[in-house]
């Protein structure tokens, strides 16, 4: 028998705040009522803040992530369209995967599992190549803890003419992570419920600019799709409604969740996921660990992973983590699995959710035969978070 609550240290789902989960506890209604668009339209309305899209709109999907990016990409390419991709951990790998799968021809980038978009290299391949119909960013690379320069990507394309869309995986980021849709000229940028936005997964959202809407809507353009249609979406979305039946209390707790990023106010929201994120990375400095990622430069605000020192088994970690100490860190995938364990550091947390989550991490390391110094970790996160600390005004 175990005693409290489930700790969640993945990168996503992550902790859902009590204020979202009572907001969804509601009974159920009707998805057709005349009311109805009182909840909705406004949640159009405040994504795209979230989302900083001003011409362009957000559509919501009952789908995990996966499915706002087949939307994506079946409302504005067709098979046999060449797009630039790269591929450096196994959600960029993924996003691949589905563009073969869907027929598109795929110039695929592969770089160190620890590095990001190659910047230099799409300057490259968009001057040579006029026909790239659209350029692909993982912005945050979750199995990597790796974190790319959407901006930089945007400035290359327009370096070198190019007219293709510019389509951003930001489904770790969105929420928790500085993003400008309009103003990085980003024209589908896919964002999931389970991670920043603080709900259980269900939902995804996809913001989509008025460039990319115009393709979409240009006559034979896309591929063969139904349930992912944005002509649907857009003439259902305008009433309040939807094409299909919603789910109504995930809808409910986006409002609860929407209401809190934005009272919080977004800067600071950022703001916080680097502070508590700079603790952690010091607190695995400390321990002599290092990160999946290579440099500084990609450090990631949202998940840390963590390479486990030579013999010790990170798979053996996260499962130690859980049945000894309650805790859920994030497995290695793919290419590392077993060389590293991550912890996810985003949506509902604070100094203290990052301080047990180290300590969890020490004691799950030292059991799975790493040499730890007790305290260390948490130690170097400590201070960071003591030096760093608001100190509130103390009223006269």
């Amino acid at each position: 028998m175990t005693h409290g609550h489930n700790h969640l240290f993945v990168p996503g789902p992550t902790n859902v705040p009590d204020r979202v989960r009572r907001a969804m506890n509601v009974p159920m209604e009707d998805h057709r009522a005349p009311d109805f668009p009182a909840l909705t339209l406004p949640l159009f309305a405040d994504l795209k803040k979230v989302f900083r899209t001003g011409s362009g709109r957000v559509f919501l999907y009952p789908s995990s992530g996966t499915g706002a990016w087949e939307a994506a990409i079946s409302n504005t390419l067709k098979p046999g369209d060449r797009v630039l991709m790269s591929r450096f951990g196994q959600f960029s790998h993924l996003w691949v995967d589905m563009a073969e799968r869907l027929g598109l021809e795929v110039i695929c980038l592969d770089v160190e599992w620890g590095a990001g978009v190659p910047v230099d290299q799409y300057a490259l391949h968009l001057s040579a190549d006029p026909d790239i119909r659209a350029v692909f960013v993982t912005h945050n690379e979750t199995a990597t803890g790796v974190t790319s320069d959407v901006a930089a990507v945007r400035r290359v394309m327009d370096a070198a003419g190019s007219d293709a869309l510019l389509c951003v995986d930001g489904v770790s980021s969105i929420g928790s992570l500085e993003f400008d849709q309009e103003g990085w000229g980003v024209d589908l940028a896919v964002a999931g419920s389970q991670k920043g936005f603080m709900l259980p997964a269900g939902l995804s959202m996809l913001g989509v600019s008025r460039k990319a809407l115009d393709v979409a809507a240009a006559a034979g353009s896309g591929m063969p799709r139904c349930y992912f249609d944005f002509a649907d979406m857009i003439k259902a979305n305008d009433a309040g409604y939807f094409p299909y039946t919603p789910p109504v209390q995930l809808l409910h707790g986006l409002r609860a969740s929407l209401d809190l990023l934005l009272e919080e106010g977004l800067p600071q929201v950022v703001a916080r996921h680097h502070r508590l994120a700079e603790g952690v990375r010091r607190g695995v400095d400390a321990l002599g660990l290092s990160l999946c990622a290579v440099a500084p430069q990609w450090h990631s605000d949202t998940v840390s992973a963590i390479r486990v020192p030579e013999g010790v088994d990170g798979a053996e970690v996260c499962r130690i983590g859980y049945e000894r100490y309650n805790v859920s860190f994030g497995a290695g995938l793919s290419k590392v699995a077993g060389l590293v364990f991550r912890i996810g550091h985003l949506g509902d947390l604070n100094e203290v959710s990052c301080l047990g989550a180290l300590a969890a991490a020490e004691m799950a390391l030292a059991d799975a035969g790493a040499k730890v110094d007790f305290g260390a970790g948490v130690a170097a996160a400590q201070q960071h978070y003591r030096e760093t600390a608001a100190v509130p005004a103390v009223a006269a």
